[in-house]
């Protein structure tokens, strides 16, 4: 199925986690913040929400610096 990945279109597999995602990735759930169709997802929720065909998904990265 494909969803919308920072504005981009992207193959997942079907009923994907966000933690699935995230570890395909290869993003560490601790340093991102994940919104769906405009709502943030608590971090707590990463393996129990499936992502959905045409689901717009934003992947925030925590970058340090100055």
């Amino acid at each position: 199925m494909q969803i919308q990945l920072n504005g981009k279109v992207h193959d997942v597999t079907d009923g994907v986690s966000i933690k699935q995602l995230l570890d395909e990735l290869k993003l560490h759930p601790l340093r991102v913040a994940v919104q769906v169709n405009l709502d943030i997802v608590k971090r707590e929720q990463y393996e129990a929400v499936s992502l959905q065909p045409g689901d717009k998904v934003e992947v925030l990265t925590f970058m340090a610096g100055g």
